[in-house]
């Protein structure tokens, strides 16, 4: 993050916004630009690729199932945006320790002891740990104590569009992304892989709630995709993965998804659409 901040102080925040008194590695300056920064961004990848994704891959039928609530993108992105600005105060709590140095992130691929190799190696093992990690903190969040309070919010919306994807209590979404920020104080990252994975992440999310159920054959039974997250939408208690069906399959909480068998939201509109047309 350390890079995002120092381009935003170049270009902006030292012309035009802070007096020349304010040093550019005072905490106080670091912690109130990554807030913005953070904050800021968010919302463009939520917002704008919410919005490609709405209009130009979510099928708008899907609006006329019969659990589609009145004014639901509304309330989506309502819920989104709030909690977005209320999640990155703690997210900028990790990024200000990241930029302070006491993370595993590092700049030059050359001084990694594993090289090239170690990069591919950091990508395929923070899908993992995330992929675990975000499992195990869903399925407790379905626990009747915690559910009500935090994560009932998410599951009013029960054919949800782009927009549902953060549109979550601030403190479930924050825990829920919480072990991407803590992956690099574990584990080696590069910084521009970090940056990548983070808008990945933040694009994952909405693509998993974008109402297109298609997979390819071979990954099906793999990844976890739209078709899957939309079955945990309805039926609750199954497909609490991120990336992937591992995690559930383990737990025991994998359910095929029902837009593959033919019993999927789009068959329910298929069928009253049917019977409306023969009462006609």
């Amino acid at each position: 993050m350390d890079h995002v901040l120092n381009t935003a102080d170049h270009y902006f925040f030292t012309p035009y916004v802070y007096p020349a008194s304010w040093p550019v590695d005072g905490a106080l300056r670091q912690i109130i630009s990554l807030w913005v920064v953070t904050c800021l961004g968010a919302q463009l990848i939520y917002l704008g690729f919410g919005a490609l994704n709405f209009y130009y891959v979510f099928d708008h039928k899907l609006m006329k199932h019969p659990q589609f609530i009145k004014d639901q993108v509304r309330q989506e992105i309502q819920l989104g945006t709030v909690s977005i600005i209320w999640m990155s105060f703690p997210t900028v709590a990790l990024f200000f320790w990241e930029v302070r140095g006491y993370s595993k992130l590092y700049d030059n691929i050359s001084n990694s002891s594993l090289g090239w190799p170690g990069v591919f190696l950091s990508v395929a093992g923070f899908l993992f740990f995330i992929d675990m990690c975000i499992y195990w903190i869903h399925r407790c969040l379905h626990h009747k104590s915690l559910y009500k309070h935090l994560h009932k919010q998410h599951h009013i919306f029960k054919i949800p569009t782009p927009f549902a994807s953060h549109a979550f209590h601030p403190l479930d979404g924050f825990l829920q992304s919480l072990p991407y920020h803590i992956y690099p104080f574990i584990f080696p990252l590069h910084k521009v892989v970090y940056l990548f994975l983070f808008v990945f992440v933040n694009i994952w999310t909405i693509s998993i709630h974008d109402g297109d159920y298609r997979i390819p054959g071979p990954l099906i039974f793999l990844i976890n995709g739209a078709a899957h997250h939309v079955d945990h939408h309805l039926y609750f208690n199954y497909n609490y993965g991120q990336y992937f069906t591992l995690w559930d399959r383990l737990g025991g909480s994998y359910r095929h998804p029902s837009a593959l068998l033919g019993k999927g939201p789009h068959d329910h509109i298929h069928k009253l659409m049917a019977e409306a047309a023969q009462t006609e």
